[in-house]
């Protein structure tokens, strides 16, 4: 059973790279940038009614956000490559990986708010300005925060390949340690997927946070004008919840599909040494799209 887990999600993992490789993710991005533009008209309609006071009007618009939170998310960035890369090189359970993309995506909205009404009140800045400065550098930030915990992890997956040299022989047993010398010739499975410590998380949901989103800086900075700014924060935050449900679901689809390529060599000698090959790759995978982002921000 524990083989046929660990085949399904090759399958899954080399379907992945094939859709990848044959365009399909281009395609998942043209189709949400489309959804997007659909959800910014209801946007501008409910809040046209919110402002006049029509009834159900802010609740429209807090779906709408929502709804443009979710279709945002399919697109590039807001760290479901960190998160989902994250998920497949280590260890972590499913609720740490939902609470940690949780909070990278309210940061989000908290970055958008303070820029928004810092630029708008410390510096009188425009839409135009504030959205330049989300892309122009904070995205190009973010990028590359991602790639630098792209390569601590391919770091940790070199580090942690390479068994220990203790005897002159070759590993003996069926256990962690060699039943020919009684040492352990590398780090075990458990040493390998340790609890991330609270620095690393940080850094994660920082790494992600840095980038606000162009929708809520527009719903804000509107909102902001039409004299009804805390409907936008709500909104900001209502687009948060929906990037969060986008790049949750990454999360734990990682983190299942991690689980499934090492349930068949969990008993296995190199099983610490398998986790580390996969932690390599997620930390190559992460650098290789993040980079690209970085590169198309540049």
């Amino acid at each position: 059973m524990r083989r046929l887990l660990t085949l399904g999600a090759l399958a899954v993992l080399i379907g992945l790279a094939t859709w990848w490789w044959s365009g399909g993710f281009d395609r998942l991005a043209f189709w949400a940038a489309g959804q997007q533009r659909q959800f910014q008209n209801g946007i501008a309609a409910a809040l046209r009614g919110a402002r006049a006071g029509e009834a159900g009007a802010v609740l429209t618009l807090l779906m709408a956000c929502f709804a443009y939170g979710l279709a945002h998310a399919a697109g590039p960035g807001h760290g479901k490559v960190l998160i989902g890369g994250y998920g497949l090189a280590r260890g972590v359970s499913h609720a740490k990986l939902a609470a940690i993309a949780l909070a990278a995506s309210l940061g989000q909205a908290v970055t958008a708010v303070l820029l928004v009404y810092s630029g708008v009140l410390l510096f009188d800045l425009g839409r135009e300005t504030l959205i330049g400065v989300t892309e122009d550098i904070m995205a190009p930030v973010s990028y590359a925060a991602i790639v630098l915990v792209g390569g601590w992890l391919v770091w940790r997956g070199l580090r942690h390949m390479r068994p220990a040299k203790i005897a002159d022989h070759s590993y003996q047993g069926n256990g962690e340690t060699c039943a020919s010398c009684g040492h352990a010739h590398g780090p075990t499975l458990q040493q390998v997927e340790q609890a991330s410590t609270p620095r690393e998380v940080l850094a994660l949901i920082a790494g992600i946070a840095v980038r606000p989103c162009t929708g809520a800086l527009f719903v804000l900075i509107i909102t902001w004008q039409m004299g009804i700014g805390g409907l936008g924060i709500g909104g900001a935050f209502a687009m948060a919840l929906g990037t969060a449900a986008i790049t949750v679901a990454v999360g734990l689809g990682a983190g299942t599909l991690r689980g499934g390529l090492l349930a068949g060599v969990v008993d296995s000698p190199r099983a610490a040494q398998i986790a580390a090959a996969v932690e390599l790759l997620a930390g190559t995978v992460v650098i290789l799209l993040a980079g690209g982002l970085l590169l198309r921000a540049l």
